[in-house]
Order: structure tokens, then sequence, then C-alpha cells
């Protein structure tokens, strides 16, 4: 095989790559129908969505259906931590009027809600592990600055191996103290990335602002972030909820499952959350919320009217016939793999995006946000034959909650990997726990059996 561009830069793509890549599109296909054949389970879900069982969790459930006999009829989203609704959880922090993030990161790791005292230590604990090793910052966070704040978090994460003399202790003392420091540092590893690409790539001022002990996860982030360390309560109660939202979502969402197949392998911690994190980022999961903001902007430019339904219909219509945005036919922030009627974190994040958007003066935008849900539905269900209902998933109000909150796009997906570490954690021990065997499914070979052919007597494949 001759080379037919020179190499000329780290991420050129010359045109043997692209030969080798169709070649190996082609040689690489399989036949869709031999997926129903064999009874493969693509995406580990039956043929009407849903999940193979694979394991048992006491940390969190999802509740979209209600058993009638043999019948499951849909209902209304619902979400439990430790067996506790999460709607009656925010309900009562709000009128409590207080930070929650770190009560529940305590009650998806322990298994209890705390007490005051306990509550005060664990914040106290949090707090002391909230600082990063001599001079990581300046040696790690700031070298090889980039806009995907998720890779620098996973290079971080991957570094601190490094400064932890019990890297590999699979003890679960040191492993609750290895997953309370990734906990505890999340936030500053996220902001001072940012902060970083925002000085080294976009040319701004270099702004590190270290984290304060008396404030909450919600106010540190905003109090980093932020040049002038300004934030309102409501601000910070509105993030509050956001974080506790994304901190666990059931062990079969996929970086959760990552979490639970690295950890059954017997891999270290920083391993481990890395892989997780690798899996968040994808728009799939957990980057779902920057496609909805993109697509919104899209809107914005194709629609001058954000009040003419007409026009927002055919806008929608044309994203599913992949005429609009990306043209991948997706409404981004609709439908959810459990999810019928209602995602309950899209509808709690609702009720506060509303006030938040009136206070910032962006009540217009959250009209459109309410219309395209409303509309999104309607227009799928006319267009696609789908097994289920569609509705809100929280993507879609997430993204929406950061915007108006002034976050940067590139921190949207790091802020739920600073909620979700809690639920991570608690995976990863609840595995190590239970000592399962390692999680290994099975594939079905369809490739013939062929002899190996001598080097001087093959022809090119290629040509």
């Amino acid at each position: 095989m001759q080379q037919k561009n020179s190499f000329s830069n780290y991420s050129d793509i010359t045109d043997d790559i692209i030969e080798m890549t169709e070649f190996s599109k082609g040689r690489n296909y399989i036949d869709p129908s031999l997926y129903a054949r064999y009874d493969v389970k693509r995406g580990l879900r039956d043929v009407n969505g849903k999940g193979v069982l694979t394991g048992l969790t006491d940390i969190s459930e999802i509740q979209s259906f209600e058993r009638e006999g043999d019948l499951l009829i849909p209902t209304d989203g619902l979400l439990f931590y430790r067996g506790m609704n999460v709607d009656d959880i925010i309900s009562n922090l709000i009128a409590e009027q207080r930070y929650g993030f770190e009560e529940i990161t305590y009650l998806l790791l322990l298994g209890e809600l705390p007490t005051q005292e306990e509550l005060d230590d664990f914040r106290a604990l949090l707090a002391k592990y909230r600082s990063l090793p001599t001079n990581f910052v300046r040696d790690v966070i700031m070298k090889g600055p980039t806009n995907d704040i998720m890779n620098s978090l996973a290079r971080s994460v991957l570094t601190l191996f490094a400064y932890d003399k019990n890297a590999t202790d699979l003890s679960l003392p040191n492993v609750m103290r290895q997953c309370l420091q990734l906990i505890a540092n999340f936030p500053l590893i996220s902001v001072y990335s940012y902060q970083a690409y925002n000085h080294y790539i976009k040319g701004k001022s270099l702004v590190i602002h270290t984290p304060q002990p008396e404030l909450s996860t919600a106010e540190n982030i905003l109090y980093m972030l932020r040049p002038d360390n300004k934030y309102t309560e409501f601000e910070a109660h509105v993030l509050d909820v956001a974080l506790i939202l994304h901190a666990e979502h059931g062990g079969g969402n996929n970086s959760t499952f990552t979490t639970h197949i690295i950890t059954s392998s017997g891999s270290d911690t920083y391993s481990t959350i890395a892989a997780a994190l690798a899996s968040l980022k994808g728009h799939k999961h957990g980057g779902a919320n920057i496609k909805v903001i993109q697509m919104f902007d899209d809107l914005k430019e194709n629609v001058e009217n954000w009040k003419d339904e007409a026009a927002v219909r055919q806008y929608l219509s044309d994203i599913l016939d992949k005429k609009a945005f990306d043209k991948t036919g997706l409404i981004y922030g609709m439908g959810h793999a459990i999810y019928t009627l209602s995602d309950p974190r899209a509808t709690i994040l609702k009720s506060y995006v509303k006030r938040l958007a009136e206070e910032k003066g962006m009540y217009d935008e959250f009209q459109l946000y309410s219309m395209v849900e409303r509309l999104a539905p309607e227009i799928i269900g006319e267009k696609r034959r789908i097994y289920k209902g569609v509705s809100a998933n929280v993507d879609f109000y997430s993204g929406l909650v950061y915007h108006i909150l002034g976050l940067p796009l590139e921190l949207f997906t790091p802020i739920f990997a600073i909620a979700r570490i809690a639920g991570w954690s608690a995976h990863r021990m609840e595995e190590l726990i239970n000592e399962g065997k390692i999680i290994r499914p099975a594939y079905v070979s369809i490739a013939k059996r062929r002899e190996y052919i001598p080097i001087d007597e093959r022809q090119s494949a290629l040509k």
C-alpha cells in the first residue's frame, strides 16, 4: 500500500485512511436480520425496549409502569433513592431551605439519611478532601488544555492514581476514601479545567478561586466559576436541585453499568471512574443536554417568530425528516429508555426553571421550550412507529437551567459528572461488597471459517 498523502499533522486523515475505513465498513457490516435470527438483545434490551435483567441494586429505583395482572400500565415516572421518592426529598429540602447534594451523597453511599451531627461531620470531611495535590493544578490541569472538559476530567482522574500510595488497594475503607476524595474534587477539576481552556485557548483572564469550606457543592461551583464570586441563593438552590436529580439513576444506565463492569474486573477506582466518565460524555448519554442547547440555537436561527407554532412544528418535522439541525433525525431531549409518560427529573426541573427564567428575563425562551415539549411528542407519534410514549427527559431542561445560570456550554456534561460521581461511588461499593463475577455478556460469532493464506499468495483486498 503506497502513501498517497504526506503525513503533515497529527490529526491528518489521508487517502489511505479513507480507503481502509471504507473497506472496514463493508467487511464489518452485519445483516440486521441476523440479530432477530439469533435473538440478540441489542443494547441489552428486548423488542419492547425493556432492559435485560443483569443485576440487583439497593441504591435507586426507576418506576414508569404499574402492574395490573399480566399487564404493565404506563404511569408518570418516579425516581427513588434508597426507597425514598426524590420528589419528596427535594420538596422537604426546599421547605427547610437547605442545600441537599451532600446529604443525598451520604444517603446513596451509606443507605440512610444522616443525623444533623453526621451530616455536619460528612460535610466537614468533604471540605477537608476538597483540595488537590501540591502543584496538581499547574502541572496537570494547566497542561494541554482543551475545550472537552470531560476529557480533561478523565485525564486528571487517571493522573491522581500516581499521587495515591494505595491506588490499587481494593479494601472497602480505602475505596470509600478514594470515592469521597473524587466526589470532593470533581468540582475543582472541572472548573479549573474550564478556566485553563478559557485562558490558554480563548485568551481570557485566568481566574482560579479556592473553594470555601463552609459552602455547599452547588455554591462552590458558582463561587469558583464566576470571576466576582457572586451568586444568588436561589441560583445555588436550583443548581443544588439539578445535582441531586443527576446524582443517581439506577444500575442500568450506561455509565453506571460501566462502573459495575470495570469494578467487576478488579480494576482500581481511578480507572473505573475514568471509564464511567468516558461513557457519560457521549451525546446519547450525559452529553445530550449540550445537543439540546445547540438544537434550540439552530431553531432560533431558522424560526424568526418563536411564538409561531406552525413554524416551530415545521422545524421539528424537518428534524425528524433529517432536513434540519444535525440531520440525525433526532429531537434531542425527547424520549427515554425507561420513562414513558414523564421523566420526574424533567418535571421537577421545569418547576424551578420557570421562576429562574422569569428572574433572568428569559421567559420567552422558557415558553419556546414548553412549546417544543408539547409539540414534539405529537409530531414523533405522527411520523414514527413507537412502542411507548415520548416525553421530555432530564436533558431537555437541565441544559436550559445551566444556560440561564450563565454556565458555559463546556461545563454542562462535567456538572452531570460532578453529580453522578456520587451514584457511581455507591455502585462501585455495592459491586465490591457483593463480590460478583466478572461481567461478561455473550456475543455470537457469524464469521465463516477460512484457511490462512501465505503472504506471497495474497492479493490486496483494498483494490
